[in-house]
């Protein structure tokens, strides 16, 4: 069993190097279990301790480091991923450049504004449409997400479009199918984005161009959704010249 750990603070280092803290000072410092603590030590996220006999003693640097994991983690970190950004700043590479890189990757792309309603207030934009199945549907799709009696969808703009389908004579359950297709054309055209930017950019970057990596990543996202956005436009005009020219054939036909 290890030995009770004492809580008595210690003194500053005798050879200038500032304030040592036991373990259990360190992670009353930091706000985090003991635990915890010993764990990053296990994944090479913390550096040793000091020893002095069998008390390892923890400097101001090891404080820092815990609040920059503890900051990177409330971010969406993973702890190896933390550890692959550590790894990198031992090395001498620069952090900041490093997380200027990370935010211009994982910004998400999305602008979309939820909105959170009761069941009955989401049945009443879709009178008779909003059974346990096509709630099931909307969840499974990600539209929605169901929690108690209030429901969040993740965009006030499509659900307003959905609305106006729905009201115009399209059931919600078509409307929703056609959601499922879409998704996986998304998915296919972000995938080829995607590969395009990793294969032409990403790996042609070395550690001394970090920032102009992060640069180039922030001017790609407007043209990326500028692209989609005027290509669906394009083709929406194609189609509804095409579904036009068909009505006007039929109507004319004897």
């Amino acid at each position: 069993m290890l030995a009770p750990v004492s809580e008595e603070p210690t003194q500053d280092h005798p050879g200038g190097a500032g304030r040592e803290y036991r373990i259990g000072e360190l992670a009353k410092a930091a706000g985090v279990p003991v635990r915890t603590l010993r764990y990053y030590q296990e994944r090479k996220l913390l550096p040793p301790p000091r020893r002095e006999g069998r008390i390892g003693l923890y400097r101001e640097d090891h404080l820092a480091r815990l609040r920059v994991i503890g900051n990177l983690l409330d971010r969406g970190h993973t702890l190896e991923g933390i550890r692959e950004l550590l790894s990198a700043w031992e090395q001498g590479r620069d952090i900041a450049a490093v997380l200027g890189v990370e935010k211009a990757v994982t910004t998400p792309w999305s602008n979309e504004v939820p909105v959170t309603m009761t069941l009955a207030e989401l049945a009443a934009l879709f009178p008779g449409e909003v059974g346990p199945e096509a709630l099931e549907r909307a969840v499974a799709l990600g539209h929605i997400e169901v929690d108690g009696d209030y429901v969040t969808h993740w965009s006030r703009r499509q659900l307003d479009a959905t609305v106006a389908l729905v009201r115009a004579g399209v059931p919600l359950d078509a409307v929703l199918s056609a959601g499922r297709e879409l998704q996986r054309g998304m998915d296919e055209l972000a995938a080829m984005f995607i590969r395009l930017i990793t294969t032409h950019v990403v790996q042609n970057i070395d550690d001394r161009d970090l920032g102009e990596l992060t640069e180039t990543l922030a001017r790609l996202r407007p043209g990326a959704q500028v692209t989609v956005e005027a290509g669906f436009a394009r083709a929406m005009d194609r189609q509804v010249r095409a579904t036009i020219d068909r009505l006007l054939g039929r109507l004319a036909t004897p």
